[in-house]
């Protein structure tokens, strides 16, 4: 026998629906809501005046219609009504950023901080994020959590760093950071939240092979729109492929992996940055000109490799995304030519439309689309 439909049920499922429709189309009037979405003028009057007492929306402006009389007023969502921290833990720095409901930057702050596994360097970093949210002047019910987006492999329910060799945080509880904050936290691995990123601003994204590169390399298998995290929560870790067995150390004990051939740190010397290197592959100077072209060769050998594997789209983010060029991604496409044994299109490699704080932007987001989702039940 099905169950049917209870009133509080259905006037809770148009509270949803009235939500989200301002939520995706922005500044909208009543008329709108009730001619796209079915529903009568008495009952979206009632909704909007709800979730205006409520907080979720407000009024911004009003709106130009064809026809005569008043204008309407245009109802939008309240952006900051729930907000959500991101933390990205390096090895000498912490970043942190909060984000609003549509995943857009509210403000964002960098420490150095050199990490250690102690509680003095947990208690400094609470320390910091504590000043951090009460300088955006919010209360403690808008924090949604805070996401930590960490250089390891962490636990299905985010809560314990599983494989964290580069920082030396295997084992790491966020237990760590939670007695000293009074909000939810998890660990995000950071090629994971990168990824996530890219989801948000691109929805229609469906399959893909997203490639972190970075000071350190990452990545993360998207397929139906999801992030796959595999059996043993070490999918995607390309970056421990070994490419050439006799090459340099890898930080995982082994030699020649896709990380001392495709990562920052295997192209920029000690302490140099990526604004001075590429200006001086700007104006052409030989040594630079010859260290990016051999980068570029090292990554369309591992991005042939993994496209044998998935032929799919590759999307190449990370701190590197900002600075490729149309050109760079030809040079790939010409060099996986010669290596493939297919005749290969140039239509799979991408450079990421979110190459900017992608990774702390990342971390914040699940608690964003928690709270979304929650909205839609």
């Amino acid at each position: 026998m099905e169950k049917s439909i209870t009133p509080s049920q259905i006037k809770q499922n148009n509270r949803n629906l009235i939500y989200h429709y301002i939520y995706k189309n922005k500044d909208v009037s009543q008329q709108d809501i009730s001619y796209d979405l079915r529903l009568s003028r008495p009952t979206v009057t009632a909704n909007l005046a709800a979730l205006e007492a409520d907080g979720l929306i407000r009024k911004s402006g009003l709106i130009n219609t064809e026809y005569a009389g008043r204008k309407a007023s245009a109802y939008s969502i309240t952006p900051d009504y729930r907000i959500s921290i991101g933390v990205e833990l390096l090895k000498n720095e912490v970043k942190i950023i909060a984000v609003d409901l549509y995943g857009e930057k509210i403000r964002r702050i960098a420490h150095e901080i050199t990490y250690e596994y102690k509680d003095i360097y947990f208690e400094e970093v609470c320390e910091k994020i504590l000043a951090f949210k009460n300088s955006l002047g919010i209360s403690d019910c808008q924090l949604l959590g805070i996401g930590f987006a960490i250089q390891g492999l962490v636990s299905p329910d985010h809560q314990t760093v599983l494989y964290g060799k580069i920082l030396s945080c295997t084992g790491l509880s966020i237990e760590s950071f939670t007695r000293h904050l009074p909000y939810r936290c998890s660990f995000f691995h950071d090629a994971d939240s990168a990824a996530t990123a890219e989801l948000w601003v691109s929805p229609e994204l469906s399959d893909a092979f997203y490639l972190s590169i970075s000071k350190h390399l990452g990545a993360a298998i998207i397929s139906k729109g999801r992030i796959l995290t595999g059996k043993h929560g070490h999918n995607s870790t390309i970056e421990h492929i070994r490419m050439k067995p006799d090459g340099a150390a890898c930080y995982c004990g082994k030699y020649g992996c896709m990380e001392t051939l495709c990562s920052l740190n295997a192209l920029l010397y000690s302490q140099e940055s990526l604004d001075v290197f590429f200006e001086h592959v700007k104006k052409k100077h030989p040594d630079y000109l010859e260290r990016w072209n051999t980068f570029l060769t090292n990554l369309a050998e591992a991005i042939n490799m993994l496209h044998l594997i998935y032929d799919t789209d590759f999307i190449l983010g990370g701190y590197l995304a900002p600075y490729l060029k149309e050109s760079d991604l030809a040079f790939l496409h010409e060099e996986i030519r010669r290596l493939t044994p297919f005749a290969e299109d140039a239509d799979f490699l991408l450079i990421s439309k979110m190459p900017k704080h992608n990774i702390t932007i990342g971390a914040a987001l699940p608690y964003i689309q928690e709270f979304l989702s929650s909205l839609s039940e």
